[in-house]
């Protein structure tokens, strides 16, 4: 996917002479927690955030240094604070330059920005305009539709242990020496597995394969550092590499 599949087209802008009562009314109203600001020409000049108000003097929380302390950080950033913190107009508490991204940006990226550098929202440019803008809750809304749809699975049993066994394969912690069953669209998971992690890990991969309606897990969970002598998943069970010997039975 792509930011612009997700992205709000319909997005709320402020100027940056405007007072922040006003900034502070439309996030209010609009309940969203950040704000593009543009100039008369529509360029982005900034944004401001919830975050952009934890500071305050009105609320008493402005940061309160001592002498020693305000000469070692510098009078530059001192008198920066002063003016964020008891600023009267959005350009003088927003936060300038942005992090923006542009509209075909792969939303893996988008993720990665937000995620690396704690974003809740994130503006989406087309050339140097602002066409929409991302938030977490849009990631939300778009987890929700895949989730919520229908799989339109209709293949056998057969077909879905297999797809199962598939999506078991590819996970990079190759579980081994589990028996997957599968009875209308119930997958049965049995065997050793090591560690809680990869315990879960390997029930979520079956619950995302199309058509499956429940795991029943019957797995046996040993720690995930064993004794060097320790065999991995015993019985009769064989790895992946190793042909089996009945399709039922199977194991991965």
């Amino acid at each position: 996917m792509r930011a612009y599949q997700i992205m709000s087209r319909q997005v709320v802008s402020i100027r940056p002479e405007a007072p922040i009562t006003d900034a502070i009314k439309v996030m209010l109203a609009h309940h969203i927690s950040g704000l593009p600001v543009v100039d008369s020409a529509d360029n982005l000049v900034g944004i401001i955030c919830e975050s952009d108000f934890l500071r305050r003097s009105e609320i008493g929380t402005e940061h309160e240094r001592n002498r020693l302390l305000s000469l070692l950080l510098g009078a530059e950033r001192v008198a920066s604070e002063f003016v964020k913190e008891r600023g009267r107009k959005v350009e003088q508490v927003m936060t300038r330059q942005p992090v923006t991204t542009n509209e075909q940006a792969p939303l893996d990226e988008v993720a990665d920005v937000m995620e690396r550098r704690h974003l809740n929202h994130i503006p989406v440019m087309r050339a140097d305009r602002i066409v929409g803008i991302i938030t977490r809750s849009d990631f939300l809304s778009a987890v929700a539709g895949p989730l919520t749809g229908a799989s339109g699975y209709s293949g056998s049993d057969n077909q879905l242990r297999r797809a199962v066994l598939a999506a078991l394969a590819k996970t990079p912690w190759q579980p081994i020496g589990l028996n997957v069953r599968v009875r209308d669209g119930a997958v049965s998971l049995r065997g050793v597995i090591r560690g809680e992690s990869a315990h879960r890990a390997a029930i979520v991969a079956c619950e995302n394969v199309p058509g499956v309606l429940r795991v029943d897990d019957r797995l046996c969970v040993q720690p995930s550092r064993p004794d060097p002598e320790d065999d991995y998943g015993g019985g009769d069970f064989v790895s992946l590499q190793m042909e089996p010997s009945t399709l039922d039975d199977e194991p991965l």
